[in-house]
């Protein structure tokens, strides 16, 4: 039986030395996970390497321009990590780079052109002894990663493979087979603070503000922010059903004909001056906070987003369509319209902040297990193209990346707040009642 005191023991394995790789946005916690996962191979007899910013220097790298240590990556040591599990950045920075942006079908694995980035990653990865990768990141880098691992599954019999494992991160909170990932409890407590203040702010000057917060595919964070925050209303894109929600005919560049679901503007504008209403007619409040998830840009029409750029995993810029903005100024021209009286209407944007507040114990807690869990994925399960998760007791779980990545068009599941479930309706209980 092992004793309860005592350290794990080591683990058989063939690893020299693993890379470590941070990618896509920040979140409080990256670097509980960092640490940990490297702390887990050092104490093991397994050398660390932290690639810098993402894919950044990999993506490119080619023969004649060897990675340099300091500039594309740097030895992971513990004195390079020390005090570090619970500090705030990211230890090892990060970028957006998607190494995988021109795969999209099976098919194009076949394709040296469009897997070239893959195969500079890979070569780029040898070339520095790595025997193993962990990837750390939200769902792009989850596709990423499992395109790296595809695109290993077709190298010719006996060439090194390079095993990945995949943690988790996204204040989102957005990632299917994960209860919840590191750093959404701490970006939603730094949103709901920013939102209780704005509350005061408010009711001082009779104003309204509209606060977008991030969140691009789901509502997680944009329903914790409202709650903890104390927001007379939240809207998310699992709100755009029924009559929020219309269709379009819209033509690509190729000429190809698609209908896409669009937000009904009017009708969701209209419950926002609805609620405002409420407040005054009801409680005497002239004052309130709304919250708009960002993703509700992505259901705009068409028209309003030309010009919007895109980055490499085909997102449209949120921070270019200044949702809030947009909104504040017709809600205030419909509330006029509806009263015959004016009400400053602010729209605000909210989340950069959150992304790299120091972390909650919680956060650091699980960021730590992720971290760990790496390490048995890799070294003590000789596992491969896994994604690790908690649940419970923080008990860890690996879960295949053909479970969360369609076969077919390479792409993750988004996990939606579910319309009717307790923690939508919680944020229904809470907020400005309106009989609708």
């Amino acid at each position: 039986m092992h004793e309860t005191l005592a350290r794990p023991p080591k683990a058989t394995h063939q690893f020299r030395r693993v890379a470590i790789l941070f990618a896509g946005g920040p979140a409080p916690g990256a670097n509980a996970v960092i640490s940990t996962a490297a702390i887990s191979f050092l104490r093991n007899d397994t050398e660390v390497i932290g690639m810098k910013h993402g894919y950044s220097s990999l993506a490119d790298f080619a023969a004649e321009r060897p990675l340099v240590e300091g500039r594309d990556f740097v030895r992971v040591t513990p004195e390079f990590l020390k005090r570090s599990r619970s500090s705030q950045g990211i230890l090892l920075g990060t970028a957006r780079t998607n190494p995988g942006r021109m795969v999209s079908a099976p098919e194009h694995l076949d394709d040296p052109q469009r897997v070239a980035p893959l195969r500079a990653v890979y070569e780029g990865l040898r070339s520095l002894g790595v025997e193993a990768l962990i990837s750390i990141g939200g769902d792009d880098t989850l596709k990423t990663a499992n395109k790296f691992k595809l695109f290993q599954d077709r190298l010719a019999a006996g060439s090194p493979r390079i095993p990945v494992v995949h943690l988790p991160k996204t204040i989102d909170n957005d990632y299917m087979g994960i209860d919840f990932t590191f750093g959404y409890f701490t970006a939603v407590d730094t949103l709901g603070s920013e939102i209780r203040n704005l509350l005061y702010d408010a009711e001082a000057g009779r104003t309204y503000f509209l606060c977008e917060t991030m969140g691009r595919s789901a509502g997680w964070l944009s329903y914790g922010a409202a709650i903890s925050g104390e927001a007379s209303l939240v809207i998310s894109v699992e709100d755009i059903h029924g009559r929020y929600r219309g269709e379009e005919t819209v033509t690509d560049a190729n000429g190809t004909t698609r209908i896409t679901p669009v937000m009904n503007i009017e009708e969701v504008v209209g419950r926002i001056v609805k609620t405002m209403r409420v407040r005054e007619d009801h409680e005497g409040k002239q004052f309130g906070v709304v919250v708009l998830a960002e993703g509700l840009a992505e259901y705009l029409p068409a028209r309003s987003l030309e010009g919007i750029p895109r980055d490499d995993h085909g997102h449209i810029s949120i921070s270019h369509v200044q949702l809030g903005r947009m909104f504040a100024k017709l809600v205030a021209d419909e509330y006029k319209r509806q009263t015959g009286r004016s009400r400053k209407v602010v729209g605000l944007q909210l989340g950069y902040e959150s992304r790299c507040a120091r972390p909650h114990a919680f956060d650091i807690m699980l960021g730590s297990q992720l971290g760990v869990g790496a390490y048995r994925a890799l070294a003590e399960r000789g596992l491969n193209g896994v994604m690790v998760s908690v649940s419970g007791q923080l008990d860890l779980n690996y879960v295949p990346f053909e479970e969360l990545v369609d076969p077919t068009t390479l792409v993750t599941v988004v996990r939606y707040v579910e319309r009717g479930s307790d923690f939508h309706r919680l944020a229904r209980f809470l907020e400005t009642f309106v009989n609708e």
